[in-house]
């Protein structure tokens, strides 16, 4: 019952932001958003490297998602295109190895901080950048002034609904562990329902949207709710391992916004990348 209320108040608020709030503000929000995630990343491993600087993840990531998302909206146009991709890997090797030689790390700590940073930061900046992305996008035709945020209740549709049937379908029929050891209670026969009631919502989507089905729409959705129960499992690997159960308790039924998030954070980024790949940029009607 908890879950359900938590989603009956949230849903309708996130909504709101995605469609009424300008573009700065819509930025401050996810900064937030992401911001509380993180900061329940750096407690969940904490224990793995106690004394390193953990914390300056909660300036990393944010500076990483401007950089990215500046990087896409063509606001930087350096003289080589490659150059923002090569100056972010160079400071992932460059930037982490300095960052944790100088904070004087105890030497067992430093290659668990190293993954700690390592990951964090594009784990939260780029789904960051992506559902930011996805907010701004626009119909090529100029015709659709709401084709952004409508990606966004498309993303939420494949990735809520989803987890909402693994979760319902799992706990009364699911009979085979889906990962065990990771998540005990997961389900092949969840995740199926899951990934069907995920393509079903797109397809309903297109019906609304667009008047028609797009099968390239409803192979992405597919594709998306993979990555959206792939991403559910990597937050469990990450807490299994700390041994942790939840990210928090900020959320009644959900745990922390961590837990709330954990399947976005895979599947906004591959949503995006699909809408490029496959040219479906122009889907809008």
């Amino acid at each position: 019952m908890k879950r359900l209320l938590t989603a009956a108040i949230g849903t309708p608020i996130i909504l709101a932001a995605v469609f009424l709030l300008p573009s700065p503000w819509f930025f401050i929000l996810m900064t937030v958003l992401i911001g509380v995630a993180t900061f329940e990343y750096t407690a969940i491993v904490r224990s793995q490297a106690p004394h390193a600087p953990l914390r300056l993840l909660l300036v990393l990531v944010p500076l990483a998602a401007l950089a990215l998302t500046l990087s896409l909206s063509g606001d930087l146009q350096p003289a080589r295109p490659g150059a923002p991709l090569f100056a972010a890997a160079a400071l992932m090797s460059v930037g982490l190895g300095t960052l944790i030689l100088f904070s004087r790390t105890p030497l067992p700590e430093t290659l668990p901080a190293l993954g700690v940073f390592g990951f964090g930061i594009p784990y939260f900046a780029v789904p960051f950048t992506s559902l930011y992305a996805l907010q701004q996008m626009e119909d090529p035709s100029g015709r659709e002034p709401y084709y952004g945020p409508w990606l966004i209740v498309l993303l939420l549709a494949i990735v809520w609904l989803g987890d909402t049937a693994a979760y319902y379908v799992g706990s009364r029929i699911g009979r085979h562990k889906m990962a065990p050891v990771i998540s005990p209670n997961k389900s092949w026969e969840g995740a199926a329902a899951g990934f069907l009631t995920g393509v079903a919502a797109a397809a309903a989507w297109c019906l609304l949207r667009l008047g028609r089905v797009d099968v390239r729409i409803l192979v992405l959705a597919g594709i998306t709710a993979v990555a959206a129960q792939v991403g559910d499992l990597a937050e469990s690997m990450i807490k299994r391992g700390a041994g942790v159960k939840d990210s928090g308790n900020i959320l009644p039924g959900h745990g922390g916004v961590l837990d709330r998030m954990d399947a976005l954070l895979f599947a906004a980024p591959v949503l995006l990348a699909g809408l490029w790949l496959l040219g479906l940029e122009g889907v809008a009607r």
